[in-house]
C-alpha cells in the first residue's frame, strides 16, 4: 500500500494506492491563498499542515486497515513557492507562492546578472520562480534574509516537517531558477546571483529514489505502517506527478492540465530549452527524463472566479450555461482575456490584466460565461503553440487531466480549439496525488513498466472540423487584442 499527499493551492489531497493500481481511499482538506497588496499571493505553511492532520484523521478513521498496511508515501505539490526556514527550522514568514507577481524588478535584474541564465536553467526569469523572490525578499525584508537558513519548496516543506530531513527532488527544484537543469545539480553559478549557497539549499534526489523516512512518532499517531520504517519518495512538481500519474512519462507523451493554472505538459528524452517565447523546460520525476511545459495562471481559478462574480451558483452552473451558447451565437459573443494575476507563458507578462471585451445589451450572463472558458481555452492554445519537439519526437497522445476535466464540454472544446485529440482517463482528477503515490511504489523498489502504466480510458475526444473557421477567427482576435492593450497593463 503506499500514500500519495498532493500540496495544490486550493487543497491538499491524499490518496491510498495498492499495488495492484486500486485506489482506496482519498481524503481533501481545503487550502486559503492570502493576497494582501496587489500582485501578492501567499500561504502560511501552517495551513499546510493543519491539512495533512486532517486528511490523516479522516483516512485513519475510514481507512485504518490500509493506512496500516502503507510501505512508503509519495509527495507532489504547488511548484516554485519560497519557503523561508531559520537556523532553528522555523518559518520565518509565509510562503510566497507560485502565482505572486511581485517581483518583476527582480527578474530584470537577475537576467542582467547571468546573461545565461536561459541556457543553465532552461526558462526566463519570471516573478512565478523561486529565485526572484529571494531577490525580492533580500531588496524589501533584508532582515528575514538574513536570518534565512534554508529555502523549501512547499513539498518539500512538509517532507521535511514528516522526516526532519531537508530533500528536494529534480522537477521541482528545476522551477526555482537555481538548478543546472542540463546536469540536474544546483548551480552555484545561479545560487550566488541571488546571494545563496549551496548550504541554503536542500539535498537533491531523483523522484523515485528514497529520500527520507517517516518519523516514527507521526507513524504512531497516525496508524501509518506496521511498525517498520516508512519511506518517503523523493516525489514531483504536481505537473510531473499528474504525468506521471497518467502514465505520460515516454517521449512525446503529454497533457492539458485543467487547474488552479493552466498547464501543457509533454515528456522528452533530452533537455529542449525555448526560453524565448517563455516555454519551460524542466526535469521529469523520473531518471533521464526531462519535459517541456507552458502554463498560464488563470484557468480554472477563472473560471471559479466569473462564477462567484456572476453570482452562477458554482463552476458547473457556469460551465452548463456556457455549453447552452449555440455555435451561431458564440461569433457575437465577448471576448475574455483571462490573466487576472499576470500571465506566464507565452507572455511573460506580470502585469497582464484580465479583460471582457465587446460587451453590449444583447450579452447575459450565459454569454459572459462562454466568454470566460473560451478565452482560458485561447490563453491554453496560446502556449500549446510554444511546444517546440524535435522531428524525431512526434506528439504522441495527449491527455485531459485536472478539475476542469470533470467537464466533457469543456474538453470538447479545447479539443475543437487545439485540433488535436484528447483522451480523459479514468481518475485523471487525481492525477498529482496519484503520481505521489506511484513514486513511491517506485522507491520501494517498483518498476516504472510495472508501476507507470496508462489508466482505463474514460472517453476520448477527437476534434471538430465544423467550427475551425469560427475558432480560429476569435483566437486571431483574441490575440489582437492582448497586443493592443499590452502597453495599457503598465
Amino acid at each position: 500500500m503506499y500514500l500519495g499527499l498532493d500540496l495544490g493551492t486550493s487543497e491538499l489531497k491524499a490518496l491510498l494506492l495498492t499495488g495492484d493500481h486500486r485506489i482506496v481511499g482519498l481524503a481533501r482538506a481545503p487550502l486559503t491563498v492570502d493576497r494582501p497588496q496587489p500582485l501578492w499571493s501567499e500561504q502560511a505553511p501552517g495551513q499546510w499542515w493543519q491539512a495533512l492532520e486532517q486528511v490523516m484523521a479522516e483516512l485513519r478513521e475510514v481507512h485504518s486497515g490500509a493506512l496500516s498496511a502503507v510501505r512508503a508515501i509519495g509527495l507532489s505539490g504547488q511548484m516554485h513557492g519560497a519557503t523561508l526556514l531559520d537556523a532553528a527550522g522555523e518559518v520565518l514568514r509565509p510562503a510566497i507562492l507560485w502565482n505572486d507577481g511581485r517581483s518583476g524588478a527582480q527578474c530584470e535584474a537577475l537576467t542582467r546578472a547571468v546573461p545565461r541564465l536561459g541556457e543553465i536553467a532552461g526558462n526566463l526569469a519570471m516573478p512565478g520562480f523561486t529565485a526572484p523572490k529571494l531577490l525580492w525578499v533580500r531588496e524589501h525584508e533584508p532582515e528575514i534574509f538574513n536570518r534565512a537558513a534554508r529555502v523549501l519548496l512547499p513539498k518539500d516543506w512538509l517532507r521535511f516537517m514528516l522526516s526532519g530531513e531537508a530533500v528536494s527532488e529534480m522537477s521541482d527544484a528545476a522551477g526555482t531558477l537555481w538548478l543546472d537543469v542540463g546536469a540536474r545539480d544546483w548551480s552555484d553559478e545561479l545560487l550566488a546571483a541571488t546571494g545563496l549557497t549551496r548550504d541554503h539549499m536542500p539535498r537533491l534526489v531523483e523522484g523515485s529514489e528514497v529520500s527520507a523516512q517517516l518519523k516514527p512518532e507521526l507513524a504512531a499517531r497516525w496508524g501509518v505502517g506496521s511498525g517498520a520504517a516508512v519511506l518517503i519518495a523523493g516525489g514531483a512538481g504536481d505537473n510531473a506527478a499528474s504525468a506521471v500519474g497518467m502514465g505520460l512519462v515516454e517521449p512525446g507523451q503529454g497533457f492539458v492540465s485543467l487547474g488552479t493554472s493552466g498547464v501543457v505538459f509533454v515528456s522528452t528524452d533530452r533537455f529542449l530549452p525555448n526560453p524565448a517565447q517563455a516555454m519551460h523546460a524542466f526535469c521529469h520525476a523520473l531518471p533521464k527524463r526531462w519535459h517541456q511545459m507552458s502554463v498560464m495562471l488563470s484557468a480554472a481559478s477563472a473560471v471559479s472566479w466569473a462564477a462567484s462574480t456572476f453570482k452562477f451558483a458554482d463552476e458547473a452552473a457556469l460551465l452548463e450555461a456556457a455549453a447552452s451558447v449555440e455555435p451561431a451565437r458564440r461569433e457575437r459573443c465577448p471576448l475574455f482575456l483571462p490573466y487576472l494575476s499576470g500571465e506566464r507563458s507565452p507572455h511573460n507578462n506580470p502585469d497582464a490584466q484580465g479583460v471582457l471585451f465587446g460587451l453590449t445589451h444583447a450579452h447575459g450572463a450565459a454569454e459572459i460565461a462562454y466568454a470566460v472558458v473560451e478565452g482560458v481555452s485561447f490563453g491554453l492554445r496560446d502556449g500549446f503553440d510554444t511546444l517546440r519537439l524535435p522531428a524525431d519526437m512526434p506528439l504522441r497522445e495527449v491527455a485531459l487531466v485536472g478539475g476542469g476535466a470533470r467537464s466533457v464540454w469543456w474538453g470538447q472544446l479545447l479539443a475543437d480549439i487545439f485540433q488535436v485529440p484528447l483522451t480523459l482517463y479514468a481518475g485523471s482528477e487525481t492525477g498529482g496525488a496519484l503520481g505521489a503515490a506511484r513514486l513511491a511504489w517506485l522507491a520501494d523498489g517498483g518498476t516504472v513498466a510495472e508501476v507507470c502504466t496508462l489508466p482505463p480510458v474514460r472517453q476520448q475526444l477527437a476534434p471538430s472540423a465544423v467550427d475551425v473557421d469560427l475558432h480560429s477567427t476569435r483566437h486571431a482576435r483574441f490575440r489582437e487584442l492582448y497586443m493592443a492593450l499590452r502597453d495599457q497593463f503598465r
